[in-house]
């Protein structure tokens, strides 16, 4: 078997429609459009939104503020979430993501002070509270930042 054998599955598959070829195909001079109208005509179809001369409802609401499209979006995780780990291990966003406490890290993750650490760890990650630093750090433990 090879890809130039490969062929659709039976009936699977119609033949294209040619529209405008005479009286005899059913659909000739008008090409299923109907007489005269807006939608009969090439090009016919007003654009998504129109609304028929009516203010668009995209133009009615009001619009507040503005999009900041430089702004990260960095999950926190607090120091105490990090206990579930084995003393000495090291603790990276891929990490995090494996033992479930992180689900999708966008931007990256900060570590927060909230909570207690009795456990030795190297945590390498995006950015650190200072309080969360001074526990991991009063533990045992050394913050890298990637």
């Amino acid at each position: 078997m090879d890809l130039a054998s490969l062929k659709p599955e039976e009936g699977s598959v119609r033949k294209r429609f040619r529209v405008g070829r005479g009286h005899a195909s059913g659909n000739g001079k008008t090409s299923g459009r109907g007489q005269k109208g807006q939608k009969s005509r090439s090009g016919g179809l007003p654009r998504p939104g129109f609304e028929g001369g009516q203010m668009p409802l995209y133009r009615r609401i009001p619009k507040r503020g503005f999009t900041n499209y430089n702004h990260l979006e960095i999950i926190g995780v607090n120091v105490s979430a990090l206990d579930s780990f084995d003393d000495g291990a090291e603790v990276t966003v891929e990490e995090l993501i494996k033992a479930g406490i992180v689900k999708n890290p966008h931007d990256g993750v900060k570590l927060l002070g909230n909570g207690e650490i009795t456990k030795k760890l190297t945590v390498k990650l995006n950015a650190y509270s200072d309080s969360a630093k001074e526990k991991i750090e009063a533990a045992g433990g050394t913050c890298e930042v990637i």
